[in-house]
């Protein structure tokens, strides 16, 4: 039983993808789905299974009379057609097949195409193809035309490339080929070879013989031929030879069959050579119509041969052996000219040719028509590639958009992000360095408290020395002085180093107070009399501070240490130095041009 395995449905007005990925609403009948499936691979056991169900369940009223009843007849008649079809067998559902492609019309037209359409779209197209089968069986060619091109608009508007596989790409592959049979037939080359490379796209997706497109191959390579376009025709036929898996297929014989007769139109081979081979391709036949058509292609070469016996020999047997309409025609036409010729009876072959005598007329006709719908179907792909290419461009475009917007987010956020934690890492830094600042001043500021106290004691008790014993002598260098070493100490304190990145207020503790300025000033006048004596003489403009930052200057202290000393800001002893040195005239420090003076 063919119908094992077949899965139940159970949501209502859904749509579920079959093996084959053709969705169908889940009210279809399992077994008409069950025979779709079944009819890519096995048609004639697909076409027993469907004439049962036609004969039993199908005719089964109350079955049908839900929703999915009408679906399900149209989709039965639609089946039945493919698979007459598939079976060699003419269409017997005319009527029934016309009202399932006006169904299928109706789905199609009112099917969103912005979702998934693969249900009503692959089967409308399906019945258009099939329905110009039954046109192209009541020899209607123009009709057939337009349903075969019905079809593939349909499969091309709504479906994507990457969804053509399987029995999709089987569909398009064997539409193709019937437009290129029927293109051939009326000698519409150009047409013929395009329909024919579009075939063998589909071909090449799926896993069949490889004689599916060496045939095609030979079609193309037979049409460039008939072109007298004899490179590309070898081109071609060498490559179909090439595709074939084996040698002893009947594509392979008929495609040798090409190829020498082809060498002989080119000069490559003698006739003698030709007819050889077309005699070993005779004696290699194995049916009757392949027999018939090898005995044309000998009676061709000796009909170019003008080797009118031979030729009439083998052209009449095919003549009265084929019932191969189109052979038949042609050896007939063949042996009216070599009768005349020769001086034959031909009335049996003219008589087979008069009712010929109006179909070039009527084909011409035909063709016109065939052409016309070709220029429009190119046209109509030509703008839906057209629109495609906008479509697809917008899509990129957007991308890009969305791309560069997303990529500029993701930057802002991470550039906010890291410049967060950047200030939150120096703020945290900076606070660190705060506190341990603070406790730095801390420790500083009770270590200069303790040297000040000390000081301070020291110079009491130099200055209690001093009133005691009144004549006692002063030092012999400046630097010398009480005063001046007790500053110098504090100074040159390396432990206590006096320091620019500590403001002079934190220094309070070791500033020296008036008492000391004043020592200070009477030493330095005792060692320098001459030096600020002329100074003063010299230039009235300095003031007693301007004299206090000269004492300190022939210390060697310098502008740091006399901030602290004196508890000015740093700048304001910069402008003291660069006010003196205006005054005095000169560029070099203060403490080298007062030992200059000193000297002179």
């Amino acid at each position: 039983m063919f119908l094992v395995g077949i899965v139940a449905f159970s949501a209502c007005n859904r749509f579920v993808e079959t093996r084959h990925g053709t969705s169908l609403p889940t009210d279809v009948s399992p077994e008409l789905s069950a025979i779709d499936s079944l009819m890519w691979q096995r048609p004639d056991s697909a076409l027993a299974v469907l004439r049962d169900y036609l004969d039993n369940d199908g005719g089964d009223a109350a079955r049908h009379a839900s929703t999915g009843g009408t679906f399900d007849n149209h989709y039965a008649h639609l089946l039945l057609a493919e698979l007459l079809y598939k079976n060699y067998q003419f269409q017997t559902n005319r009527a029934e097949l016309l009202e399932a492609v006006d169904y299928y019309d109706s789905l199609y037209a009112c099917t969103d195409v912005a979702r998934n359409v693969s249900t009503n779209a692959f089967l409308d197209a399906r019945s258009h193809y099939i329905n110009g089968v039954g046109y192209y069986e009541q020899d209607n060619v123009v009709e057939a035309c337009k349903e075969y091109f019905k079809a593939l608009e349909v499969m091309e508007k709504c479906f994507e490339e990457e969804e053509l596989i399987n029995e999709k790409a089987q569909f398009l592959a064997y539409n193709y080929t019937r437009l290129s049979s029927i293109f051939s037939d009326l000698y519409l080359h150009e047409q013929d070879i395009f329909f024919a490379q579009q075939s063998m796209t589909y071909y090449n997706k799926l896993d069949l013989p490889s004689w599916n497109t060496a045939r095609m191959l030979n079609e193309i390579g037979s049409q460039y031929d008939m072109m007298k376009q004899l490179d590309s025709a070898t081109y071609y036929y060498q490559k179909a030879i090439n595709v074939l898996d084996d040698t002893i297929t009947l594509i392979y014989r008929d495609i040798s069959a090409h190829l020498i007769y082809l060498e002989y139109k080119k000069g490559v081979c003698q006739a003698e050579t030709a007819e050889q081979r077309l005699r070993y391709l005779l004696q290699s036949s194995e049916s009757d119509r392949e027999s018939q058509v090898r005995h044309m292609n000998i009676g061709e070469l000796f009909y170019h041969e003008k080797r009118y016996d031979s030729a009439w020999m083998y052209l009449n047997k095919v003549f009265n052996t084929t019932s191969n309409v189109g052979l038949k025609r042609q050896a007939a036409e063949w042996l009216v000219e070599i009768g005349r010729a020769k001086g034959l009876e031909t009335h049996a072959y003219t008589d087979f040719l008069a009712p010929f005598a109006n179909q070039e007329e009527n084909n011409s006709e035909t063709k016109s028509q065939l052409t016309e719908l070709y220029k429009v179907f190119g046209q109509a792909q030509q703008e839906r590639k057209h629109q495609e290419d906008i479509r697809q461009h917008r899509k990129r475009l957007i991308s890009i958009i969305a791309g560069w917007s997303l990529l500029t987010l993701i930057i802002i956020v991470l550039f906010y992000y890291f410049s967060r934690r950047r200030k939150q890492h120096y703020k945290t830094q900076i606070e660190t360095e705060r506190q341990t600042h603070k406790i730095q001043q801390a420790a500083l500021a009770g270590r200069l408290k303790r040297s000040n106290m000390a000081l301070k004691k020291q110079l009491k008790h130099n200055m209690e020395n001093n009133n005691a014993n009144p004549m006692q002598p002063k030092a012999d260098k400046y630097e010398d002085e009480p005063i001046c070493q007790q500053i110098l100490s504090v100074c040159n304190n390396e432990k206590n180093a006096i320091k620019s990145t500590v403001a002079p207020s934190a220094y309070a503790d070791i500033a020296l107070t008036d008492t000391q300025k004043a020592e200070l000033k009477n030493v330095a006048l005792a060692h320098y009399t001459p030096l600020f004596e002329t100074l003063k003489q010299q230039h009235p403009e300095l003031k007693e501070k301007d004299f206090m930052y000269c004492y300190l200057c022939l210390l060697g202290l310098d502008n740091i240490q006399i901030a602290a000393m004196l508890q000015c800001s740093f700048s304001t002893i910069w402008d003291r130095e660069k006010r003196l040195k205006k005054i005095l005239d000169s560029e070099e420090r203060i403490s080298v041009v007062l030992h200059g003076l000193i000297i002179n």
